[in-house]
């Protein structure tokens, strides 16, 4: 059965993980010289490793023969933990389980200790969705907690978690993906899977995945779908339906933007120097997506379902 590209290239230890070597550099130590914590809170966009970081510290620190801080992946343990078998690891998904009776539930569970693994780790995904009954009851166990207890909180939305969850807890912020990065990722992704993907195309696929790593991989596994080479042209023909209302301005800002060297560097960031080089309709359909984050931003909302409700 075929695998999404962004599950079957997810990262199986720090060493794998891009762009975020100021968090993975840390964990790593942490576990090679048993000083991890009980209680950590990833925060950061969609996209950039919270969750699959999360799961690699859980097998880091039950892994049998570690290697440096990064899980062997070989172990019983690592296996069991990588293929769901060991319930002593368990993830939730906060936005469905936000109820105090499911903390209750997993408080009063997490007392035992567990069956197959030293430590028993409990990842909360989006924990900001939370009741503040929930998170209330949450606190307890986190002010109290068993020797052999983790929990590895990961939240988009930082401000909605209490002050009270956050002192208790290791924060690490992980932060967008660089595009050169991402399309490099990309470039080797592509290679190993027979994609004949372009420079040009994973740049540009790069800057439409604004800084998330996964949505670059989702894109590619789309644009690979069509046949034939990604470059360029081939992602904007084969993302024009996804992207199909911010395509509609393409045309006005092509000949706009095919006399103009550079975009206000206040609303694209630093595209480096081969961006004025790129297709204007490329260009285009970048800044509009750019803007669309912005307004995301300074909304608090999500600015392409207001486009595209509104189209």
């Amino acid at each position: 059965m075929y695998q999404a590209l962004y599950r079957k290239w997810r990262p199986k230890t720090f060493s794998d993980v891009i762009g975020q070597s100021h968090i993975t550099q840390t964990l790593r130590k942490q576990v090679a010289e048993g000083r991890t914590s009980h209680a950590y809170l990833f925060t950061g966009t969609r996209g950039t490793g919270k969750t699959t970081c999360a799961k690699i510290l859980a097998k880091a620190v039950n892994c049998e023969h570690p290697m440096d801080g990064d899980p062997c992946c070989q172990c019983p343990s690592c296996v069991g933990i990588e293929n769901g078998s060991f319930l002593d690891v368990l993830e939730l998904d906060a936005a469905s389980n936000n109820g105090v009776d499911q903390v209750r539930a997993l408080r009063d569970e997490a007392i035992y200790a567990p069956a197959n693994v030293k430590k028993r780790v409990y990842i909360v995904d989006e924990v900001h969705m939370l009741s503040t009954p929930a998170f209330n009851a949450l606190l307890k166990i986190l002010e109290e907690p068993p020797e052999h207890l983790m929990f590895i909180l990961a939240t988009t939305e930082l401000h909605k978690v209490p002050a009270t969850i956050l002192s208790r807890c290791q924060r690490f912020s992980f932060k967008r993906i660089t595009p050169q990065d991402i399309a490099a990722r990309l470039l080797y992704v592509a290679g190993q899977e027979q994609i004949d993907l372009t420079a040009d195309g994973a740049e540009l696929l790069s800057r439409l995945a604004d800084g998330a790593l996964r949505d670059g991989l989702s894109l590619l596994d789309q644009c690979a779908a069509v046949g034939g080479t990604v470059d360029s042209r081939a992602v904007l023909e084969a993302l024009a339906r996804k992207y199909r209302l911010l395509m509609v301005g393409a045309g006005a800002c092509s000949r706009i933007f095919h006399q103009m060297n550079e975009f206000p560097l206040d609303i694209i960031g630093n595209y480096g120097m081969q961006f004025s080089q790129w297709d204007p309709a490329a260009k285009a359909l970048v800044l509009a997506k750019k803007m669309i984050t912005k307004l995301t931003d300074v909304l608090g909302c999500d600015g392409y379902n207001i486009v595209q409700n509104n189209g």
